[in-house]
């Protein structure tokens, strides 16, 4: 790390994301907001979290140099990176924002021409494309110093890091989480446990900096209350009507994700709650009428959200539930500050993707009961096989169970080669006339 680079970084911080962040709309002539007739009122966060992220990728370019820079996973335990001042990207949530400026296709297409298969996962091909062509929508990413994975969300990420990690030629920590077929075992904790002892002495070689327990203990109790609180603004949604969508939830959980740990991402979610909590007083909901309530399950398709979005809701059909959004709070009560590292591997062996289908199928019953759910969409996404597998066993088991219509989408998360408009509208109107069905015969 070099001094002029630490200066540069700090100037930034301090001085120049903040008047770059002032005046990005001077001179600007501001673009009318198109009329979303089918909506209620927008967010007011939304401006909070769009300055939040912006900043986040701006001083990311000055990272490089003047702190360590680690690309994450989206499933792996980073408060332990933080605790050594890591700067953190996490290149699926820069994969979600390429697949959302539409630039996915592309730059998936530079990895296939380097050897890589359309078959793998296109966050790997986005990530993979952005390293050979240095393409982004962000203006550039740092070098990272070191990769850190966990195959508690699929065993791709392991391969792709390793790839990564031999075009960098730089050192790759992945968290081994043992997948939980039934009940997790001590053995399993204090093997996972285990392996957090032994990442220190690199992360210190890494970082240059020595490992503080106390500081660690507070960043740990920072993430569990920026999830808790992630958790209240998904439950906020329990509300008739639902004071936002999954859709918003979709956008709104790049915090979680890529901050957690930090200050920042408790500040966010402490505005967020308060504005939900102000709506669901008042009445205020998402739509401009809610007559409908569904549940999404997958990741986001991200190059159609927008009209996906618009297409329920002109039926008056809202998303308040999702196995996805809540991938980032369902696990966080076992996040324990007198017992960091076995409380970090409960929780992150225990998430939705690492846990056998009995528990995923509990879940969902459990969310279509508290969110009042009519029915259930189901993204098949091409990229993301772990969690595709068994969907059809699932949709049986919820139309056996409790009598809740589904439809699957067959598509990808950011590739829109995948996506087939005519075979989407064909099941979404099966889909819609089941649902008005059942509301008649009710």
């Amino acid at each position: 790390m070099s001094t002029l680079d630490r200066l540069r970084y700090r100037f930034m911080k301090d001085v120049g994301a903040p008047a770059l962040l002032g005046l990005r709309n001077v001179g600007k002539k501001r673009r009318p907001r198109p009329p979303r007739p089918h909506f209620g009122p927008p967010l007011g966060s939304s401006a909070r979290l769009k300055e939040i992220m912006t900043r986040h990728y701006l001083l990311a370019r000055y990272a490089q140099g003047a702190k360590p820079v680690a690309w994450v996973t989206s499933g792996a335990p980073v408060e332990l990176l933080r605790a050594f001042d890591f700067y953190t990207v996490y290149p699926e949530n820069h994969g979600a924002l390429c697949g959302a400026a539409r630039q996915g296709t592309a730059l998936c297409e530079e990895a296939e021409a380097r050897g890589y298969s359309q078959d793998l996962c296109s966050y790997a091909r986005i990530d993979l494309g952005h390293l050979f062509s240095g393409k982004t929508p962000v203006g550039r990413l740092p070098r990272p110093d070191l990769l850190f994975a966990s195959n508690n969300i699929c065993q791709t990420v392991g391969y792709w890091y390793k790839a990564l990690a031999h075009h960098l030629n730089i050192p790759l920590i992945l968290f081994d989480t043992p997948y939980n077929f039934g009940d997790i075992t001590d053995a399993d904790i204090a093997y996972m446990a285990d392996q957090f002892e032994e990442m220190i002495p690199v992360l210190e070689q890494v970082s240059d900096r020595h490992f503080d327990y106390r500081k660690f203990q507070g960043i740990v109790a920072l993430a569990k209350e920026s999830s808790e609180l992630w958790g209240q603004v998904l439950a906020t949604m329990q509300a008739r009507p639902a004071p936002m969508t999954i859709f918003d939830a979709f956008v709104h959980l790049a915090p979680i994700v890529s901050l957690r740990g930090l200050p920042v991402c408790r500040g966010y979610y402490e505005i967020l709650l308060a504005e939900l909590k102000t709506r669901v007083e008042r009445g205020i909901g998402a739509l401009a009428m809610e007559r409908k309530r569904l549940m999404w399950d997958n990741i986001a398709i991200w190059f159609k959200v927008r009209e996906l979005a618009e297409l329920f809701a002109a039926r008056g059909m809202n998303f308040v539930a999702a196995t996805y959004t809540s991938a980032w709070a369902e696990t966080t009560p076992h996040l324990d500050v007198n017992h960091p590292f076995e409380s970090m591997a409960r929780t992150y062996s225990l998430v939705i993707l690492n846990n056998n289908l009995d528990a995923r199928l509990r879940s969902m019953e459990r969310f279509i009961r508290e969110y009042s759910v009519d029915g259930l969409v189901i993204h098949s996404a091409r990229s993301c096989k772990p969690y595709s597998v068994g969907q059809y066993d699932l949709r049986r088991l919820l139309r056996e169970r409790l009598g809740v219509p589904s439809v699957v989408l067959e598509a990808d998360i950011t590739d829109s080669r995948v996506w087939s408009e005519e075979q989407a509208r064909t099941r979404l109107e099966a889909f819609f006339e089941a649902l008005e069905a059942g509301a008649a015969a009710a």
